[in-house]
């Protein structure tokens, strides 16, 4: 294939699937992965066949795009609060089970005045802010906002959920177990509480990529929710969730000029690598904009928007014509720069798909 191009190696992308399912087996819950890594429903599909129960995605159109290919239990772990995307998920709901996120008495409010003008009760799950200070009820505050949202027409909560990540008593933090089992005890305590007052909490979601491994130990958790593990990325083995040979994907590119011996071009750059998890950021420090994989001496330096500039520092035999791979930082982000990716195969036969639900913002 041509580059630059995103190049996934099937075995490792089986094991990684293979790992999480484990995970969620062992400790007796559901693994709920969320797409917005891969946006593939055929990964997806992956995923459901060794054992999770559902998918979770971030936007309506995502969800429609895992509808059309036959997955038929979907978490929008995303507050919808326009009627545009509220009227689509309600579309949505008429063929799937449907699974919305909310994180606000007015957006709930919204969502039940909708949901009431289609005769029609919506699934939701209340999202907490444990701590990441992003979209979420204060965790203060949830008791008192879901018994106002419990009564509300035409919405039915079933539970709670939260994206934490690696935060240990509110600050970031490379202790991944500890911050898991913190974000579960948080998350079922709180369910606790909630089902004293009268709210029927069924479903206690929780877990990244680096805390789902403990934070599903804790009893009373019920669901993980990872995303980035199928493929890792440069940013997760700094972390330590997993190594070098655990990433599955990597981005394939060409070297279009060699102008000194410190400086090569390769045809990716800022429209190819996402640039979204920056180098030399605390708390692990990544240098340059990805790895480079098998090359030690060799750092994606900078880029612009079709240009990637790798520093070398000593000898190297790259030249001109040469193809080399980089894992990118950030995995995610990256898969949605492509509107395709090539999956390698046991028998290292290369197989083409579209990145289907690249580019859904709505």
């Amino acid at each position: 294939m041509d580059t630059p191009a995103v190049i996934i190696d099937g075995r490792k992308l089986k094991r990684n699937i293979e790992k999480m399912s484990e995970v969620a087996k062992k400790n007796n819950i559901n693994l709920r992965p969320h797409i917005k890594t891969h946006k593939l429903p055929y990964i997806a599909k992956e995923q459901l066949l060794a054992g999770a129960v559902g998918i979770t995605a971030a936007k309506v159109t995502e969800a429609e795009v895992m509808a059309d290919h036959g997955i038929t239990d979907i978490f929008i772990a995303y507050p919808l609060v326009s009627a545009q995307k509220i009227q689509r998920a309600i579309e949505l709901s008429k063929r799937v089970r449907l699974i919305l996120g909310v994180d606000s008495l007015i957006g709930a409010q919204i969502l039940s005045k909708i949901a009431k003008q289609n005769d029609i009760t919506l699934e939701i799950r209340i999202e907490v802010d444990s701590g990441l200070k992003r979209t979420g009820i204060l965790y203060s505050d949830v008791i008192s906002i879901a018994k106002e949202i419990n009564a509300l027409p035409n919405l039915l909560i079933t539970g709670i959920y939260t994206f934490r990540g690696p935060i240990l008593n509110g600050q970031p933090t490379l202790n991944f177990e500890e911050a898991g089992v913190e974000e579960g005890k948080l998350m079922v305590r709180l369910a606790t509480k909630l089902r004293d007052e009268g709210i029927s909490i069924r479903d206690v979601s929780v877990g990244s990529t680096s805390t789902s491994a403990s934070a599903a130990t804790v009893p009373g958790v019920t669901e993980i929710r990872p995303g980035t593990y199928v493929f890792y990325d440069a940013m997760q083995e700094k972390y330590g969730c997993c190594s070098e040979n655990e990433c599955a994907a990597v981005v394939r590119v060409t070297v279009i000029s060699r102008p000194t011996k410190e400086l090569a071009i390769v045809d990716g750059g800022s429209k190819t690598f996402a640039t979204d998890v920056q180098p030399n950021q605390p708390p692990i420090f990544l240098q340059g904009f990805g790895k480079v994989v098998n090359h030690p001496n060799i750092k994606l330096e900078r880029v612009t928007e079709e240009h990637g500039m790798l520093h070398i520092d000593g000898d190297t035999d790259i030249d001109v014509g040469d193809t080399i791979d980089i894992i990118p930082n950030h995995i995610c982000s990256t898969i949605n720069l492509h509107n395709d990716v090539y999956i390698k195969d046991e028998q290292n036969q290369y197989h083409q798909f579209t990145v289907l639900a690249r580019g859904k913002l709505q």
